[in-house]
């Protein structure tokens, strides 16, 4: 049996990163390695909630909270009711 690496095949089909995107550099307030993952997971799927966050980023949800905390406070990231997303 093979494993599945990266992000669901229907996160994938819905990306929406150009390539110029992909190569942009990470903004120098992250600091730890959780916050720049979860950031480039957001860069790539637009939007996800906290449950897709942590299947697809392999993180307990109660580790997610205080990340996503300090990125919407870096204003970086906004919430859209349930889920989260880069700010423009």
């Amino acid at each position: 049996m093979q494993s599945q690496t990266g992000p669901p095949a229907d996160a994938v089909a819905e990306q929406s990163t150009t390539d110029e995107d992909a190569a942009a550099p990470l903004p120098d307030v992250l600091e730890s390695a959780q916050s720049k993952l979860v950031y480039l997971y957001l860069r790539v799927a637009a939007e996800a909630d906290v449950h897709e966050l942590s299947r697809a980023l392999g993180l307990t949800r109660l580790s997610l909270f205080p990340v996503l905390e300090t990125l919407t406070s870096r204003d970086l990231v906004e919430r859209r009711g349930e889920t989260y997303a880069l700010v423009n």
